[in-house]
């Protein structure tokens, strides 16, 4: 698969067009990039990398090595908002699908993958997205930009919830890094070597940016507003004890029955 999609990056085609000609041949500068593709590969280069692009809630994302590759497993949080919104838990009043929040803001947005899902879910929504990279916050704003919402996404360089106002969100979304440094080797080695480390690892035990990330969104939250965060199973039991002051608290598990995402509610007045 990782061949036919760098064939398909080399020749700048789709893979209807690729089974489509089989005939094609490759020119000698084809054959160049190919295979300079090939050796980026053959050394642990993620794809995505390589080709610049990763789909994310069926949008075209630009990626780089300054962002985080968005994952299938991330689609889960933005959908635990919306059955949220489904469901009518947001601010305890029956609200319809697609109607949006005042305000929302994602904490550590990298490629901005969070923030464009629910910025074109919810087009009547502020959307603010923060991240303490300024190279993320560029590849982000790219991509705002490419799918028509850099209007409704409003970017910003912070180290997680700093500079908000209080008492200002209805939604705090986040992936934040959650994974320890003792967990290291077992982490892909593409990933390991690849990957933005600080989007990755968040300390020795992995704890260590949740555990300042929830104080700050219980101060920042509206009264019965919601912090929603991607999360692993070796954090979960752990992550729930930090929300044992929250209401509603409840773990979310992947399609593998992997915990993968934590909701929990401020108090009402």
């Amino acid at each position: 698969m990782n061949a036919e999609l760098l064939l398909r990056f080399t020749l700048g085609c789709d893979r209807a067009y690729l089974y489509a000609h089989p005939e094609r041949e490759l020119t000698a500068a084809d054959m160049d990039r190919y295979e300079a593709a090939l050796a980026e590969r053959a050394r642990g280069v993620p794809a995505q990398y390589i080709t610049g692009h990763q789909e994310f809630w069926g949008m075209d994302l630009i990626v780089t090595p300054a962002v985080l590759i968005p994952r299938p497993e991330t689609e889960h949080v933005v959908e635990a908002i919306l059955e949220l919104v489904r469901t009518g838990k947001v601010g305890g009043q029956e609200c319809p699908p697609h109607t949006g929040f005042p305000r929302i803001a994602d904490v550590g947005t990298g490629s901005g993958c969070i923030a464009l899902a629910l910025a074109r879910e919810f087009p009547d929504a502020e959307v603010y997205a923060s991240d303490i990279s300024a190279d993320a916050l560029e590849i982000a704003s790219a991509n705002a930009a490419r799918h028509q919402l850099a209007k409704r996404i409003h970017f910003r360089q912070a180290d997680l919830l700093a500079g908000t106002e209080h008492s200002s969100l209805d939604f705090i979304v986040s992936n934040p890094p959650y994974v320890g440094e003792s967990e290291a080797d077992q982490v892909q080695l593409e990933v390991r070597k690849f990957e933005p480390r600080q989007a990755v690892f968040a300390g020795p035990t992995g704890l260590e940016v949740i555990a300042r990330l929830v104080p700050q969104a219980y101060a920042v939250l509206r009264p019965e507003g919601w912090l929603v965060m991607e999360i692993s199973g070796t954090v979960a039991g752990s992550t729930r004890d930090l929300l044992r002051t929250w209401q509603e608290v409840e773990v979310l598990p992947d399609l593998q029955g992997v915990p993968r995402v934590v909701r929990a509610r401020t108090a009402a007045t």
